[in-house]
Protein backbone atom coordinates (compact mmCIF):
# COMPACT_ATOMS: atom_id res chain seq x y z
CA UNK A 1 0.00 0.00 0.00
CA UNK A 2 1.26 3.17 -0.90
CA UNK A 3 1.71 6.01 1.72
CA UNK A 4 3.40 9.75 2.12
CA UNK A 5 3.64 11.49 5.03
CA UNK A 6 4.39 15.32 5.25
CA UNK A 7 7.34 16.57 6.58
CA UNK A 8 7.84 20.25 6.78
CA UNK A 9 6.35 20.98 3.97
CA UNK A 10 8.10 17.96 1.98
CA UNK A 11 6.63 14.22 1.40
CA UNK A 12 8.11 11.27 2.57
CA UNK A 13 7.58 7.92 0.87
CA UNK A 14 6.63 5.01 2.47
CA UNK A 15 6.25 2.71 -0.47
CA UNK A 16 9.52 1.70 0.79
CA UNK A 17 9.74 0.72 4.25
CA UNK A 18 11.49 4.17 6.26
CA UNK A 19 13.73 2.25 9.42
CA UNK A 20 13.25 4.68 12.02
CA UNK A 21 16.98 4.78 14.86
CA UNK A 22 15.94 4.84 18.79
CA UNK A 23 18.15 7.47 20.69
CA UNK A 24 17.37 7.04 24.18
CA UNK A 25 18.44 10.43 26.26
CA UNK A 26 17.85 8.39 29.54
CA UNK A 27 20.16 6.06 32.25
CA UNK A 28 17.28 3.47 32.27
CA UNK A 29 15.88 1.69 28.53
CA UNK A 30 15.47 -1.34 28.78
CA UNK A 31 18.48 -1.90 26.94
CA UNK A 32 21.35 -0.79 28.19
CA UNK A 33 23.40 -0.37 24.91
CA UNK A 34 20.65 2.44 23.68
CA UNK A 35 21.50 4.86 26.08
CA UNK A 36 23.15 8.08 25.33
CA UNK A 37 23.57 10.38 28.13
CA UNK A 38 26.59 12.87 27.42
CA UNK A 39 26.85 15.25 24.50
CA UNK A 40 29.09 13.07 22.34
CA UNK A 41 26.93 9.94 22.87
CA UNK A 42 23.96 11.56 21.21
CA UNK A 43 25.98 13.08 18.79
CA UNK A 44 27.91 9.90 17.55
CA UNK A 45 24.25 8.40 17.79
CA UNK A 46 22.51 10.58 16.25
CA UNK A 47 25.45 10.99 12.92
CA UNK A 48 25.25 6.47 13.47
CA UNK A 49 21.35 6.31 12.62
CA UNK A 50 21.60 8.16 9.57
CA UNK A 51 25.06 6.83 7.96
CA UNK A 52 23.34 3.55 8.60
CA UNK A 53 20.39 4.38 6.57
CA UNK A 54 18.25 5.47 8.95
CA UNK A 55 15.76 8.14 7.75
CA UNK A 56 13.93 8.97 11.41
CA UNK A 57 15.64 9.63 14.62
CA UNK A 58 13.23 8.80 17.07
CA UNK A 59 14.48 10.86 20.56
CA UNK A 60 12.88 9.87 24.07
CA UNK A 61 13.56 10.78 27.48
CA UNK A 62 11.71 9.08 29.38
CA UNK A 63 11.71 5.01 29.66
CA UNK A 64 8.24 3.24 29.37
CA UNK A 65 9.98 -0.13 30.10
CA UNK A 66 8.14 -2.58 32.83
CA UNK A 67 9.39 -1.12 35.98
CA UNK A 68 10.65 2.22 34.94
CA UNK A 69 10.60 4.86 37.27
CA UNK A 70 8.41 7.99 36.99
CA UNK A 71 9.60 11.12 35.09
CA UNK A 72 9.11 14.50 36.09
CA UNK A 73 7.81 16.52 33.32
CA UNK A 74 10.38 19.32 34.05
CA UNK A 75 13.17 16.51 33.80
CA UNK A 76 11.58 14.92 30.25
CA UNK A 77 11.88 18.66 29.16
CA UNK A 78 15.18 19.33 30.08
CA UNK A 79 16.29 15.91 28.82
CA UNK A 80 14.72 16.47 25.33
CA UNK A 81 15.71 19.65 25.42
CA UNK A 82 19.41 19.24 25.62
CA UNK A 83 19.17 16.10 23.48
CA UNK A 84 17.35 17.61 20.36
CA UNK A 85 20.10 20.26 20.31
CA UNK A 86 22.22 18.36 19.69
CA UNK A 87 20.55 16.13 17.22
CA UNK A 88 19.52 18.99 15.09
CA UNK A 89 23.02 20.61 15.11
CA UNK A 90 24.51 16.93 13.89
CA UNK A 91 21.55 15.99 11.67
CA UNK A 92 19.83 19.10 10.29
CA UNK A 93 17.83 17.34 7.65
CA UNK A 94 16.99 14.87 9.06
CA UNK A 95 13.17 13.66 9.72
CA UNK A 96 13.07 14.23 13.64
CA UNK A 97 10.52 11.89 15.78
CA UNK A 98 10.02 12.67 19.73
CA UNK A 99 8.89 9.43 22.04
CA UNK A 100 6.59 11.51 24.82
CA UNK A 101 2.75 11.10 25.91
CA UNK A 102 2.68 14.67 27.34
CA UNK A 103 1.10 17.32 25.42
CA UNK A 104 2.89 20.48 26.41
CA UNK A 105 6.25 18.42 26.10
CA UNK A 106 5.26 17.80 22.40
CA UNK A 107 4.60 21.49 21.83
CA UNK A 108 8.05 22.82 23.30
CA UNK A 109 9.63 20.21 20.75
CA UNK A 110 7.81 21.29 17.99
CA UNK A 111 8.23 24.92 19.11
CA UNK A 112 11.14 25.05 19.59
CA UNK A 113 12.90 22.72 17.78
CA UNK A 114 10.54 21.58 14.55
CA UNK A 115 10.17 18.15 15.77
CA UNK A 116 8.49 16.27 12.78
CA UNK A 117 6.80 13.56 14.30
CA UNK A 118 5.11 12.53 17.68
CA UNK A 119 5.33 9.41 18.77
CA UNK A 120 2.69 8.29 21.45
CA UNK A 121 2.74 5.46 23.62
CA UNK A 122 -0.58 6.15 25.62
CA UNK A 123 -2.84 6.02 23.00
CA UNK A 124 -3.85 9.53 23.26
CA UNK A 125 -3.87 9.69 26.72
CA UNK A 126 -5.99 6.49 27.56
CA UNK A 127 -3.32 4.95 29.41
CA UNK A 128 -0.65 5.58 32.17
CA UNK A 129 2.69 5.14 31.86
CA UNK A 130 4.88 3.15 34.21
CA UNK A 131 1.23 2.24 35.90
CA UNK A 132 0.69 5.86 36.61
CA UNK A 133 -2.35 7.36 35.70
CA UNK A 134 -1.93 10.49 33.02
CA UNK A 135 -2.73 13.42 34.03
CA UNK A 136 -2.79 16.41 31.48
CA UNK A 137 -3.42 20.17 31.34
CA UNK A 138 -4.12 19.52 26.79
CA UNK A 139 -5.36 17.31 24.87
CA UNK A 140 -2.89 14.98 22.94
CA UNK A 141 -5.09 14.81 19.91
CA UNK A 142 -5.72 18.53 20.18
CA UNK A 143 -2.15 19.46 20.36
CA UNK A 144 -0.82 17.28 17.43
CA UNK A 145 -3.97 19.13 15.59
CA UNK A 146 -2.79 22.60 16.49
CA UNK A 147 0.65 21.71 15.49
CA UNK A 148 0.04 20.12 11.95
CA UNK A 149 2.78 17.49 12.47
CA UNK A 150 2.66 13.63 11.74
CA UNK A 151 1.31 11.75 14.83
CA UNK A 152 1.87 8.06 15.81
CA UNK A 153 -0.78 6.48 17.57
CA UNK A 154 -0.10 3.28 20.00
CA UNK A 155 -2.50 0.55 20.42
CA UNK A 156 -2.36 -0.34 23.70
CA UNK A 157 -5.51 -3.22 23.24
CA UNK A 158 -4.82 -6.77 23.28
CA UNK A 159 -6.19 -8.08 20.28
CA UNK A 160 -6.94 -7.33 17.05
CA UNK A 161 -10.82 -6.82 17.12
CA UNK A 162 -10.42 -4.60 19.98
CA UNK A 163 -7.65 -2.54 18.63
CA UNK A 164 -9.11 -2.12 14.90
CA UNK A 165 -12.25 -0.86 16.48
CA UNK A 166 -10.44 1.11 19.02
CA UNK A 167 -8.20 2.84 16.26
CA UNK A 168 -11.24 3.38 13.85
CA UNK A 169 -12.77 5.63 16.74
CA UNK A 170 -9.52 7.53 17.50
CA UNK A 171 -8.53 8.25 14.29
CA UNK A 172 -11.68 9.42 13.56
CA UNK A 173 -11.16 11.90 16.08
CA UNK A 174 -8.16 12.93 14.91
CA UNK A 175 -9.75 13.72 11.47
CA UNK A 176 -12.44 15.73 12.90
CA UNK A 177 -9.44 18.21 14.95
CA UNK A 178 -8.23 18.76 10.82
CA UNK A 179 -5.18 15.90 11.26
CA UNK A 180 -3.78 14.28 8.28
CA UNK A 181 -1.16 12.76 9.03
CA UNK A 182 -1.79 9.75 11.03
CA UNK A 183 0.25 6.44 11.42
CA UNK A 184 -0.50 3.44 13.35
CA UNK A 185 1.24 1.14 15.65
CA UNK A 186 -0.12 -1.87 17.11
CA UNK A 187 1.97 -1.69 20.43
CA UNK A 188 3.42 -4.95 21.02
CA UNK A 189 4.47 -5.21 24.31
CA UNK A 190 2.24 -2.38 25.75
CA UNK A 191 -0.93 -4.17 27.56
CA UNK A 192 -0.08 -7.60 25.47
CA UNK A 193 1.14 -10.67 26.85
CA UNK A 194 3.29 -12.73 25.11
CA UNK A 195 0.57 -15.62 23.29
CA UNK A 196 -1.30 -11.70 22.33
CA UNK A 197 2.09 -9.93 21.13
CA UNK A 198 2.42 -13.11 18.51
CA UNK A 199 -1.10 -13.71 17.40
CA UNK A 200 -1.27 -9.84 16.58
CA UNK A 201 1.81 -9.96 14.99
CA UNK A 202 0.68 -13.13 12.75
CA UNK A 203 -2.44 -11.21 11.92
CA UNK A 204 -1.19 -7.46 11.44
CA UNK A 205 -2.30 -7.17 8.14
CA UNK A 206 -5.71 -6.84 8.94
CA UNK A 207 -4.81 -3.05 10.13
CA UNK A 208 -4.06 -2.09 6.64
CA UNK A 209 -7.78 -1.88 6.43
CA UNK A 210 -7.67 1.00 8.16
CA UNK A 211 -6.05 2.83 5.28
CA UNK A 212 -3.15 4.11 7.22
CA UNK A 213 0.52 3.63 7.76
CA UNK A 214 2.02 1.31 10.31
CA UNK A 215 4.82 1.34 12.29
CA UNK A 216 5.96 -1.66 14.23
CA UNK A 217 8.07 -1.06 17.12
CA UNK A 218 9.65 -4.27 18.19
CA UNK A 219 13.54 -4.05 18.42
CA UNK A 220 15.13 -6.36 21.46
CA UNK A 221 12.28 -6.67 23.19
CA UNK A 222 10.90 -9.45 26.05
CA UNK A 223 8.11 -10.72 23.56
CA UNK A 224 11.76 -12.18 21.63
CA UNK A 225 14.44 -12.86 24.46
CA UNK A 226 11.10 -14.67 26.56
CA UNK A 227 10.87 -17.03 23.34
CA UNK A 228 14.37 -17.46 22.83
CA UNK A 229 15.32 -17.51 26.73
CA UNK A 230 17.97 -14.63 26.13
CA UNK A 231 17.92 -11.30 27.56
CA UNK A 232 17.81 -7.46 25.15
CA UNK A 233 21.72 -7.82 24.70
CA UNK A 234 20.67 -11.74 22.80
CA UNK A 235 17.66 -10.76 21.01
CA UNK A 236 19.16 -9.03 17.67
CA UNK A 237 18.59 -11.90 15.49
CA UNK A 238 15.27 -12.43 16.56
CA UNK A 239 14.29 -9.01 16.37
CA UNK A 240 15.58 -9.27 12.37
CA UNK A 241 13.59 -12.38 11.78
CA UNK A 242 10.35 -9.98 13.21
CA UNK A 243 11.07 -6.97 11.31
CA UNK A 244 11.05 -9.15 7.94
CA UNK A 245 7.99 -10.86 8.72
CA UNK A 246 6.39 -7.32 9.54
CA UNK A 247 7.75 -6.13 6.42
CA UNK A 248 6.19 -8.72 4.96
CA UNK A 249 2.99 -7.84 6.94
CA UNK A 250 3.31 -4.42 5.04
CA UNK A 251 4.91 -2.50 7.98
CA UNK A 252 6.18 1.23 6.60
CA UNK A 253 8.35 2.34 9.38
CA UNK A 254 10.64 0.21 11.55
CA UNK A 255 11.53 1.39 14.81
CA UNK A 256 14.66 -0.31 15.43
CA UNK A 257 18.21 -0.10 17.90
CA UNK A 258 19.85 -1.67 15.06
CA UNK A 259 19.82 0.06 12.04
CA UNK A 260 22.37 -1.25 9.46
CA UNK A 261 20.52 -4.88 10.17
CA UNK A 262 17.29 -2.80 9.46
CA UNK A 263 18.15 -1.49 6.91
CA UNK A 264 19.85 -4.31 5.25
CA UNK A 265 16.39 -6.54 5.95
CA UNK A 266 14.32 -3.34 4.28
CA UNK A 267 17.04 -3.97 0.92
CA UNK A 268 16.40 -7.90 0.65
CA UNK A 269 12.67 -7.57 1.19
CA UNK A 270 12.53 -4.80 -1.36
CA UNK A 271 14.50 -6.94 -3.61
CA UNK A 272 12.22 -9.77 -3.55
CA UNK A 273 9.05 -7.73 -4.58
CA UNK A 274 10.70 -6.03 -7.48
CA UNK A 275 11.31 -7.37 -10.83
CA UNK A 276 14.13 -7.59 -13.48
CA UNK A 277 12.90 -4.33 -14.60
CA UNK A 278 13.73 -2.57 -11.43
CA UNK A 279 9.91 -2.04 -11.05
CA UNK A 280 8.32 -2.52 -8.06
CA UNK A 281 5.47 -5.45 -8.08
Amino acid sequence: MKHTINVRGRLLDLSVPQVMGILNATPDSFFAGSRRQTETEIAVRANEIIEQGGTIIDVGAFSTRPGADEVSEQEETERLRRALAIVRREQPDAVLSVDTYRPTVARMCVEEFGADIINDVSEGGITGIVNTPIHEEESMFETVARLRVAYILMSVKPDLYSMMKAFAAEVQQLRDLGMKDVILDPGFGFGKTLEQNYRIMDGMERLHELGLPLLVGISRKSMISRVLQTDASGALNGTTVLNTIALLKGASILRVHDVRECVEAVKIVSAMRTDASGVDI
